[in-house]
């Protein structure tokens, strides 16, 4: 069976042999063709051969695996629409690897073709950090890569022991009943930025180059939800971790001063009710889940791109340092706050039909704690990325930024996601049709639609009033701790004052411990010595009785 996977990631290898018209032709022909190779493709598990008597099914198509697959293609063409400007056929070539390796774990049918396309996805997507050539981007990039190895590593010794414990690698429900399963989630909690596992995203992502930024938005963390929703559903310890991690970005977004680490945090708010819903399980839940992250895909790439089309005509994305730039961009603007009120679940946006799924999941199992942690967190995330985004970029105090609008192929992919973003909000029942079970739920109903925007109301009122007393956490040009400053700065100022402690350590104690060991070696060696008693000649009846004792201690000792 071919793989979409493949006809990517091969076809990625011609792009920097191409220049001007057919490279573009090409970028955008690749996942064009993928999305047709997907729907053609019968569903039902593909031809499998053995591997080191292994036996690998590459290809797998469902409706899950379908579903993802279609939204990182859908996502891929975005992104090289997106990147066409560019003169760097490094980032389009690898903004197409990447893909390729999301969808390929999306279809992999066995947890080894799963691990090595978990694998590739990392090693290729590090480039689109690289690719800012400067130091600061390099050192994250190698900070995003160490956590991308170590997420394999567990991966890899988690189907290590399913494989020793006969097991085996098929890539189905795993659940938590072995240690080998709970490297695996562990592996995939990395990647899916669990609370306190989650610093590699907000620290690395802003690194990245402008395009880089949208695809890393897109393709590792919705493989790690893909990943749990095949092989953990309706597992309870997922419930508690997508509630906490809903909540905890809420409060770094609101005083982050740099907008694309503003949907860093707000990224992760998402991806706790993605959790959240797999937790749950359930066709209710995991219908949720996966139609969160199909539109989560769509607007979140949006909101990164109007970003990075802030940050390629201004050079920055700081909230102190932006401000008016509705009069410059008016079509970015625009387009920004499609995004912003489709990540706020406004009635006729994409995050509305699909964030009511887990909401109304939640409820019918009596969640009342839940449903209110993910009721706060429904608020807040409209607070920092549907009201703070665009009103710090566009329309806060005017910087004087007289800049052109963002580049035609730009704007062509941001509108191009925005009418997904809307086609979803007016006509749920298109994507509904997809997801994994079916669906009997109407998410347009009088209560719902009024319950809704009464909330968006008063998160925007509050909005309003913490703004106009000056409450509202200003924009400052500030460094903001979070657990990455265990590894990047306690650890290694750990590691130098010790550097610093054993030389002064060996002057002050080496002479007197020297001088003790000399001595305890001459007592110790002293009955060895040519002179003592050891060492003279002994009779041989002695020397009898202590090879008799010995070789009965040797035989006791056996028997025993």
């Amino acid at each position: 069976m071919t793989s979409p996977a493949l006809l990517l990631m091969l076809g990625a290898a011609g792009v920097p042999l191409l220049r001007g018209l057919p490279r573009r032709a090409l970028m955008l022909l690749l996942p064009v063709a993928g999305l047709v190779m997907l729907w053609l493709l019968p569903e039902g598990p593909g031809a499998t051969f053995a591997l080191f008597g292994l036996e690998l099914t590459p290809v797998r198509i469902d409706a899950l695996s379908r579903l993802f697959a279609t939204g990182f293609l859908i996502a891929a063409l975005l992104t090289t629409i997106y990147a066409l400007h560019l003169k760097d056929p490094l980032q389009q070539t690898v903004i197409l690897v990447y893909a390729g390796t999301a969808v390929g774990g999306s279809l992999a049918g066995d947890l080894v073709t799963l691990f090595v396309f978990w694998e590739l996805a990392g090693l290729s997507s590090v480039f689109l950090i690289w690719a800012g050539r400067t130091e600061r981007s390099y050192r994250a990039g190698m900070r995003y890569l160490v956590a991308q190895i170590i997420s394999g590593l567990l991966m890899l010794a988690g189907i290590a022991l399913r494989v020793q414990a006969g097991e085996g690698i098929e890539f189905g429900y795993l659940g938590l009943d072995s240690p080998s399963d709970a490297l695996i989630l562990l592996a995939v909690g990395i990647k899916c930025a669990f609370p306190l596992l989650h610093a590699w995203l907000t620290d690395t992502y802003p690194e990245a180059t402008v395009v880089g930024a949208v695809a890393l938005s897109v393709f590792t963390t919705k493989l790690a939800i893909y990943t749990l929703a095949r092989g953990f559903p309706g597992t309870e310890l997922l419930v508690w971790v997508g509630a906490a991690m809903t909540v905890f970005p809420i409060f770094y977004a609101v005083i982050e001063n740099d907008l694309r680490r503003v949907l860093a945090y707000s990224l992760i708010n998402q991806l706790g009710f993605m959790v959240t819903g797999i937790g749950i399980g359930g066709s209710l839940g995991i219908n949720g889940a996966s139609g969160h992250a199909f539109a989560h895909i769509v607007y979140k790439a949006l909101l990164f791109m109007s970003m990075g089309a802030v940050l390629h005509r201004t050079g920055t994305v700081k909230g102190s340092e932006l401000g008016g730039l509705y009069k410059s961009m008016p079509q970015t603007a625009a387009l920004c706050m499609v995004g912003a009120a489709s990540i706020s679940a406004f009635p006729l946006f994409s995050g509305f039909p699909v964030k009511a799924l887990t909401m109304e999941a939640v409820s019918q199992e009596h969640r009342t704690v839940i449903w209110l942690m993910l009721l706060f967190a429904t608020a807040g995330v409209f607070h920092h990325a549907g009201i703070k985004i665009p009103y710090f970029a566009f329309f806060a105090h005017d910087r004087g930024h007289r800049v052109a609008e963002a580049p035609l192929n730009m704007r062509v992919a941001m509108t191009l996601a925005a009418l997904i973003c809307l086609g979803i909000g007016v006509a749920p029942n298109l994507l509904y049709e997809l997801l994994p079970h079916p669906v009997d739920y109407v998410p347009y109903t009088t209560p719902h639609v009024i319950n809704q925007l009464q909330l968006l109301l008063l998160a925007s009122m509050a909005f309003t009033l913490l703004v106009r007393t000056g409450l509202y956490p200003p924009e400052l040009r500030s460094v903001n701790l979070d657990t990455d400053v265990v590894y990047r700065r306690v650890l290694p100022r750990s590691w130098h004052a010790l550097s610093r402690a054993v030389p002064r350590l060996r002057r002050t104690l080496g002479p007197p411990l020297r001088h003790h060991a000399g001595n305890l070696w001459s007592a110790t060696t002293r009955p060895l010595r040519p002179e003592a008693k050891l060492a003279t000649p002994w009779p041989t009846h002695l020397m009898v009785w202590w090879a008799v004792f010995l070789l009965g201690a040797v035989l006791l000792l056996a028997l025993l």
